[in-house]
Parts: structure tokens; C-alpha cells; sequence
């Protein structure tokens, strides 16, 4: 790959990250990074690159880079630094990633892996393609690196780091919390050890280049900058923000947009800004929620046609919960790549329902095989027919977790100040690795800790979207999956009235997830 080439593919990339995961709006963290990422951009091995860091509002610990000098931290990671120095090394990381071209050699290799659907996780090849066009084309580039990258990577973010006056055995330190991380499991992917693979003895190897690089240098001046750094995340949101979607016992709710909607017991929820994806993990059907720009719900459903190439086999107007609707059954019939003819025998059946409310069309979209379909459609209804109000006010008055900094009052063990602190006994270990401490570790008066705003990990099933399989609730709708039922026609409710939806209208999508109130 030329350099020309690896600058457009991250012009190309850029936009589709954010829009994959939405910017976080701190402008004092993002002049930080701004801010060392120039500096040691201005040292590295490719100081005449442009080189452009994005804080990125996700709950995954990750940093990346994609070719042409584009470099990524999500706060997941930033709340987990615990000094500008962790930072630093991992900073100089990526931009090691960037300067050896290893992003762009991985790429020329065709060694990458897509993540624009659910990180690849929960859904069957045959949907990708749909999920991926009814997001905008969102195939992100994260690219796994082998062993042999990773640790030039990490020499290069040792020699980086130390070169802008950072101690790089902070770097160190910084892969035991991820390591721990990673054992605790549970954390949502993709994780920076996931793509970035442990070259072995990664520790022992980043503190003895460290000490090399440290060489003849006053180990004194060397910065770790651990309380600025601190004061910096103070209020950093942590884990998902409810503001921006979040399930409780098999309900999707939007306390911004004032919306909520069931979905299937034992089906894995993803929520991003350009839609919300649900999906049982056998991976054999897939629903869809997004916005249309469309002005009614016949334009977009019209739209839906042209964009995803649909024959409509049954189209209708009716209400959903009182709100103007049209509800639509197609198929998708995909070509067969050697022949560029249709292939009957993979098509995909659909069930939509474009709905009107506030002034926005919402948009359903629910598919499986049609051989599967029957199995799926009175499940993807229930979920379609039931998106009503949010009128509960305990329900939109909800607020993220944040974290919050304080000072030890008196010296004893971690997990003793953290009670002090009045922590949440079943969040200990949790703050214990986002300290990068033990909860034996002792600490002094005076020492800032990082705490959470509230209580963070409940005995119930914690009030946030995941893509981890949903708890079991008394009061959910239940799937019908994996037995075939006798109707062989597909039906829409009594109460519609037939529209037409063949004329073509250009669609194009808002953000959903994490877009502001209108």
C-alpha cells in the first residue's frame, strides 16, 4: 500500500468510526491528547505525517490506530489510565503502529477482521451485508496485529513515551490492569488485548526496555503526573450512559428521545449511534432499529425499497400504539457472486415497520431466512407493535455513572479507604483494577483514589444497553424460535390499510443512539 493510499484509507475510515461510536464531548481531555499526541508525533520516525486523535464515547478499553496516522482512545481506556504516563506509553504505542505501517501492511495482507456488526459476534454472514447497509456501509478496520508488531510496538512506545519525558515503566504497569481486565472477562469487544495481542512476558520486557531507555537520563525528571492526571477524568463517564439508550428487564428505553420498546428474552442488544441491533445467539435472525430522514412513514418505507433492494410482498398502513405507521413484508434475494444472478435459495424475508412519533420516522427492520421466517415473525411483532411513550419518570430521569476522585482521610488498605469513601462493597474489585491496585495494597492519607459517582455494580441486572445476554425478567416477551409453524404466507395486522411503496425516495440516516433530543 502507498502512503497515498494508507492517508485514504483513514480519510475514509474516520468518519464511519465516529459515526460508529459518537465523539465524547470533554474538551479539556481531547487538548490532552491533542496535545502529547502532537508532541510525540513530532519525534516519531514519521514526523511529517498528519497525525489526528479522536476521544471516542465508548465503555470498551481501547486505543487504536488505522493507517494514515488516525489514532483512537475510547474512555473506556482513559478511565482505566491512573497517570499521564500509562497514557503516554500506550500513545506511543499506536503511534508506533502507525510509523512501522504495520496497519497498512496488515491491511495489503487482508488480515482484517469487520466490526461493523455487533464486532461479528451474534449474527450469521448472511445478515452482515444488510446490517452493514442499513448502517451506512460501517465495515470498520480493526486490525489484529501478530506478536512480531506488538512488541516492536511496544519498544517504539517505550522509546516514544521516554523521548516527550515520560517514565515508559508506567507502560508496564498499565498491561497488569489490562491483563486483569481480560481474566475478570465480561468486558465488551473488541478489547485492546483482543486486537492486540500479548507478545509474551510483555511486563518484564516493557520495564527492561524501559530501564534501557532510561539510560544516562535523570530518572528524577522523568514525569508520571499521576494526581493531574486524575483531576483531569474527574466526572469522566463510566460504563454505558443511559442517556443514550440503556435495557432493564428486556425493555429498550430512550429517556432523550422518550421511547421504549421490548425485545426477545435471551437475544443480545448492541445500541450505537446509528442503530440498535437485537439478535437471539444462534445468529439466525436480526432486527434492526434506526431513523429515516424520510418525512412520513411511506417516503421511508419507500426508501427502505430502493436503498436495500427489496420486493415487497405485502405493504399496508396501520397505528402502533396510536402513531401513524406503515408496516411491510419483502424479500431480499442476493446474487450469486459467480454468476451475478439472483439466488432464490438465500433470500432473506423482512418484516418492517416505519413508524411515526415526535416528528421522526423510526424504523424496524426484522429478517431471518424465509425457509425461517414463520419461527421469527410473530416474535419480531411483539417488538414492533409494542414501541410506545416513555412517560415514566423514573425511567427518564436516569444518569450514567461517573467517576468521581477523593482524597484518603486516613492510611490503611485499599479496600479500607474505599469504604471510608463509602464505596459499594460489590464494587471493590472493580475499583480496585481501575486504581491499578490491590485491595491489600496500603495507601496514605491524602492519596486520590478513583471512586464512582454511585453505585455501580448491582445485584439485579445493571440499568445499561449490552451485548452480553440479557437476564432473565418475569415480565419479558418471550421468543418463538427454532420451530417451524404451518403459516406459509406472511401477514401483516387486520387493522392496515394496503399502501404502495414502489416509488424509489433517496434515504438518508441520523444517528439514532447518541444523537441529542431533537
Amino acid at each position: 500500500m502507498s502512503e497515498g493510499q494508507e492517508l485514504a484509507m483513514g480519510q475514509q475510515s474516520d468518519p464511519a468510526i465516529i459515526q460508529q461510536y459518537g465523539l465524547y464531548d470533554d474538551q479539556i481531555l481531547q487538548d490532552f491528547i491533542n496535545e502529547k499526541g502532537k508532541a510525540m508525533g513530532a519525534i516519531s520516525h514519521r514526523p511529517d505525517l498528519e497525525y489526528n486523535f479522536r476521544l471516542l464515547d465508548s465503555p470498551v478499553v481501547n486505543a487504536f490506530a488505522v493507517p494514515g496516522g488516525y489514532i483512537y482512545f475510547t474512555r473506556g481506556i482513559m478511565a482505566h489510565f491512573n497517570n499521564e504516563a500509562e497514557f503516554a506509553g500506550v500513545l506511543g504505542h499506536e503511534i508506533g503502529h502507525i510509523t512501522a505501517r504495520h496497519s497498512a501492511k496488515q491491511y495489503s495482507n487482508q488480515m482484517i477482521a469487520q466490526v461493523g456488526f455487533m464486532a461479528g459476534v451474534i449474527a450469521s454472514e448472511k445478515f452482515r451485508n444488510f446490517a452493514n447497509e442499513a448502517s451506512q456501509g460501517l465495515g470498520l478496520l480493526f486490525l489484529k496485529f501478530g506478536r512480531d508488531h506488538e512488541s516492536q510496538s511496544d519498544e517504539l512506545g517505550v522509546e516514544y513515551s521516554t523521548e516527550i519525558g515520560y517514565d515508559s515503566h508506567e507502560m508496564a504497569d498499565f498491561f497488569n490492569t489490562l491483563k486483569r481486565l481480560q481474566a475478570k472477562s465480561g468486558q465488551s469487544i473488541p478489547t485492546f488485548l483482543s486486537t492486540h495481542p500479548d507478545p509474551g512476558n510483555r511486563y518484564q520486557r516493557v520495564h527492561h526496555l524501559s530501564d534501557v531507555a532510561q539510560e544516562g537520563l535523570d530518572k528524577a525528571q522523568l514525569k508520571i503526573n499521576r494526581n493531574k492526571y486524575l483531576q483531569m477524568i474527574d466526572g469522566l463517564v463510566y460504563g454505558e450512559d443511559p442517556r443514550q439508550g440503556y435495557t432493564e428487564n428486556n425493555v429498550f428505553y430512550h429517556p432523550e428521545l422518550l421511547f421504549k420498546y421490548p425485545y426477545p428474552q435471551g437475544w443480545q442488544l448492541y445500541n450505537s449511534p446509528a442503530q440498535v441491533q437485537m439478535a437471539p445467539q444462534d445468529g439466525k435472525a436480526l432486527m434492526v432499529f434506526t431513523l429515516s430522514q424520510e418525512q412520513t412513514p411511506d417516503a421511508a418505507a419507500q426508501a427502505a425499497v430502493k436503498q436495500h433492494s427489496l420486493s415487497v410482498l405485502e405493504s399496508a398502513r396501520t397505528t402502533v400504539n396510536g402513531f401513524p405507521a406503515v408496516a411491510m413484508v419483502s424479500d431480499q434475494i442476493p446474487q450469486n457472486q459467480q454468476t451475478g444472478q439472483q439466488d432464490p435459495s438465500k433470500a432473506i424475508r423482512l418484516i418492517s415497520y416505519f413508524i411515526q412519533y415526535n416528528n421522526l420516522i423510526y424504523v424496524f427492520h426484522g429478517m431471518s431466512a424465509a425457509t425461517d421466517f414463520n419461527s421469527y415473525s410473530n416474535t419480531f411483532k411483539r417488538t414492533m407493535t409494542n414501541f410506545a411513550r416513555l412517560t415514566d419518570q423514573s425511567k427518564i430521569n436516569v444518569q450514567p455513572t461517573r467517576i468521581k476522585i477523593e482524597n484518603v482521610t486516613r492510611s490503611g488498605t485499599l479496600q479500607q479507604a474505599l469504604s471510608s469513601l463509602n464505596a459499594a462493597q460489590n464494587d471493590m474489585e472493580e475499583l480496585a483494577i481501575i486504581n491499578g491496585m490491590m485491595l491489600t495494597d496500603v495507601v496514605e492519607s491524602g492519596t486520590m483514589l478513583k471512586t464512582f459517582s454511585k453505585q455501580y455494580n448491582k445485584v439485579a441486572q445493571r440499568t445499561q444497553t449490552t451485548t452480553s445476554s440479557p437476564n432473565n425478567a418475569t415480565n419479558s416477551p418471550s421468543s418463538t424460535s427454532g420451530q417451524n409453524q404451518t403459516t406459509t404466507k406472511p401477514s401483516l395486522k387486520d387493522n392496515t390499510t394496503p399502501t404502495n411503496t414502489q416509488q424509489p425516495v433517496k434515504q438518508e440516516r441520523k444517528k439514532l443512539g447518541k444523537i441529542k433530543k431533537p
